[in-house]
């Protein structure tokens, strides 16, 4: 329980926790607020009181964050539909409807011409065209839940069935439905137990699916034929080691499913043909330390995508079927140039790459199906506008010459493209309509580069409303970081971003090592024993845009979710100084007592990122920057930290300890706030509108703490 005074925050009690390893004694007072069944009635009582004090203190700017709710709403065409994909005689989309929170799973059937696929189709539209069949209303079904998801929505090939994975608590365990694509009919009974959201066709009477084990490790994949009890139903492989976790992907062929296992540094592959799944599993490539491959196939041939420590940017190789060990080079590794991802079609290939920070899509066309494949040449790129951007790979049609990406910027709402592979067109599909006279020529955008203490230069996005703001240090901005797996923190639009932007706000986002945004090698320099560069690269950033007059510290706030949560809670304990106020979502905030502790999902799979601190080593470098293990007796900003109680991927609890002890050190009267929401998990509510608000309350927090409650949209 928490003590609370009428006007005071929660106060949680002191228990003391001794934990030691090689010597060294940790003492957490706040261990109690653990509980794995989230039942415990002072933990949930001590939850509700923080959320109560939060709303109390946010009482008085609740007419500023409708206001803002408001804009945001105001700016989404809420009856909308997504660009159709065409799959056989049908195009598949989803649309959303006015004052909806979820999208409706659609189709339209239109008989095949004929005619190859072309940049230029269009699904039929007005009276004359073909019905619209709603396959699944998401709406109807989360009437019956506060949570609703859908993480996987697979049609059959033969467009007759669909398979779905709904999760109800935002605890990403799912629940697999197979209905009648035209009656919406349930086919046999549901699929249940632990299981994720990978889920593929076999053909038209099989599915393949993913479990987890006890600390919520995708440990087995299934194969389950349908009208057969899921009881019978036969297990392709188990993964035993647990730093490996399992992947499912369907070759774009659709002729082969591809069973990954894969750690942090090592990933093989397992290949099933999908007309005879019987047959089970047959290793494509091995398992050696070290080596990550990822495949595809094409006519006779596996494509594989192949990283090591010598080819640590990727390399593109092709084999046989009937052969898998002649291996041929079809595009080398490149130092400064990373193979991200590559999308194969009958006649063509599409290689998503980095280089300097920035995405760029490549086309090669491809010999004849049964001709000899040898390294490429000539490729044709792709052109795009804006100086910083976010671009990738979406489903395209494998028989065609059409490839389709998405592309957006700071400034450019999400835009749909079919790129037609033979002649370099690009045609526009769709793109995110964006309400409320937003002109994208009123924002600028930059690419800036913060030099730190060891020489290396990190590439920052940025982006202001050109006539709001003046760039002499008086500008309010809001950093963002991530930093960890090597994920990319690409500079996309964010319409409910405006709100700020056009209060005057300059945003930016530090590409900071630890990601993926520089290659293979920036997220090597910012993990393990070089973790703490994630956080000093942030604070360079930080330093830079001072500097160059972006802003001042007093003006200066910073936000970030998950592992960039820990970047978040390591920097304000490291340089409280330099931040005027912090936002830190659902962050992995106790580093050492969760990675020390294999029981808890995403540990054992973790050591490779973090480090295994039952090595004397890594205890001790963990402990040095891990938040809830520095919290001083000192001067912080303004903080508001978020947490799901239903959170499998941090638990509620991290975040909880850091903010209690925090209120028993610091030594300001700034804002520190806390808010759980008691039925979510890791990414928070589902509703659409329902995001909005969140997104809503983190700016009026923002707002709030640099005392710009009277700003309004200019």
């Amino acid at each position: 329980m928490a003590n609370t005074t009428s006007k005071g925050p929660p106060v949680a009690k002191k228990v003391r926790h001794e934990m030691e390893l090689f010597g060294d004694i940790r003492v957490d007072n706040y261990y109690w607020l653990r509980d794995d069944s989230r039942s415990n009635t002072d933990i949930l009582s001590y939850l509700n009181e923080e959320n109560a004090y939060t709303h109390s203190v946010m009482s008085g700017t609740k007419q500023l964050e409708d206001r803002i709710y408001t804009e945001m709403r105001g700016r989404i065409k809420e009856d909308d539909i997504s660009a159709p994909i065409r799959r056989g005689s049908y195009y598949y989309y989803s649309r959303n409807l006015e004052g909806k929170e979820y999208v409706q799973h659609c189709r339209c059937y239109v008989p095949a011409s004929g005619a190859p696929a072309s940049v230029y189709d269009t699904m039929p539209t007005g009276p004359d065209a073909p019905s619209e069949h709603v396959i699944l209303d998401e709406n109807v079904k989360a009437l019956e839940h506060t949570y609703y998801s859908i993480g996987a929505f697979k049609v059959s090939p033969n467009n007759k069935l669909v398979a779905y994975a709904e999760d109800t608590k935002g605890d990403e365990i799912y629940t697999v439905y197979v209905i009648d694509a035209e009656s919406g009919m349930l086919v046999g009974k549901p699929l249940v137990g632990a299981i994720t959201s990978h889920l593929e066709w076999a053909g038209d009477e099989a599915l393949v699916y993913v479990t987890m084990d006890e600390i919520l490790r995708p440990d087995k994949v299934w194969l389950h034929k349908l009208g057969t009890n899921q009881l019978d139903d036969s297990c392709l492989y188990h993964e035993n080691d647990e730093t490996f976790s399992l992947d499912l992907q369907a070759s774009e062929s659709k002729k082969y499913l591809f069973i990954a296992s894969e750690s942090k540094i090592t990933r093989f592959v397992f290949y099933l043909d999908t007309s005879k799944p019987e047959n089970g599993l047959l290793v494509l490539t091995s398992r050696i330390t070290g080596i990550d491959t990822s495949t595809s196939h094409r006519g006779n041939h596996f494509f594989i995508k192949r990283r090591s420590d010598e080819c640590f940017n990727s390399e593109l190789l092709v084999c046989p079927v009937e052969n898998i060990s002649a291996t041929t080079i079809l595009l080398p590794h490149r130092p400064s140039v990373k193979l991200q991802d590559i999308q194969l079609f009958t006649d063509h290939l599409a290689v998503c790459e980095r280089e300097n920070g920035l995405p760029r899509i490549t086309v090669y066309r491809l010999p004849a199906v049964g001709e000899p494949l040898e390294r490429l040449q000539g490729g044709r790129a792709v052109d795009f506008v804006d100086p910083v951007y976010s671009v990738d790979l979406l489903e395209s049609e494998f028989e065609s010459g059409v490839l389709r990406f998405s592309y957006s910027s700071m400034r450019t709402p999400p835009s749909v493209y079919d790129y037609d592979m033979d002649t370099g067109v690009s045609v526009l599909k769709k793109i995110e309509t964006v309400l409320g006279g937003f002109d994208a020529s009123n924002y600028v955008t930059e690419r800036q580069w913060a030099t730190v203490s060891d020489g290396t230069k990190i590439p920052i996005s940025i982006i202001y409303q050109k006539n709001l703001v003046k760039l002499d240090s008086s500008d309010p901005l809001l950093l963002y970081g991530y930093g960890s797996y090597e994920v990319c923190i690409d500079p996309t639009f964010k319409a409910s971003r405006l709100s700020l932007l056009d209060r005057g706000f300059i945003y930016a986002i530090a590409h900071i090592r630890g990601g993926g945004e520089m290659g293979r090698q920036w997220y090597e320099n910012g993990k393990l024993l070089k973790k703490k560069n994630t956080f000093t690269d942030f604070i360079a950033c930080a330093e830079y845009l001072i500097d160059n007059k972006y802003c001042c510290k007093e003006k200066l706030c910073i936000n970030g979710r998950s592992a960039g949560g820990l970047l978040i809670g390591a920097v304000v304990n490291m340089r409280p100084d330099l931040f005027k106020a912090a936002v830190a979502g659902v962050p992995f905030v106790d580093v050492v007592t969760t990675m020390l502790d294999p029981t808890i999902p995403l540990t054992t799979s973790e050591w490779e990122e973090w480090g295994d601190p039952r090595k004397e080593e890594f205890y001790y470098y963990m402990k040095s920057y891990s938040p809830v293990d520095n919290v001083k007796t000192q001067n912080y900003p303004d903080i508001l930290v978020t947490a799901g109680l239903n959170d499998p991927r941090v638990m509620y609890s991290e975040p909880a300890k850091f903010v209690a002890k925090l209120r028993d050190m610091k030594t300001d009267d700034n804002l520190l706030l806390f808010k759980c929401e008691m039925g979510a998990g890791h990414f928070s509510k589902s509703g659409r509108f329902e995001k909005l608000q969140e997104d809503a309350f983190t700016y009026t927090f923002v707002l709030k703490a640099l005392n710009m409650l009277g700003s309004g949209q200019q």
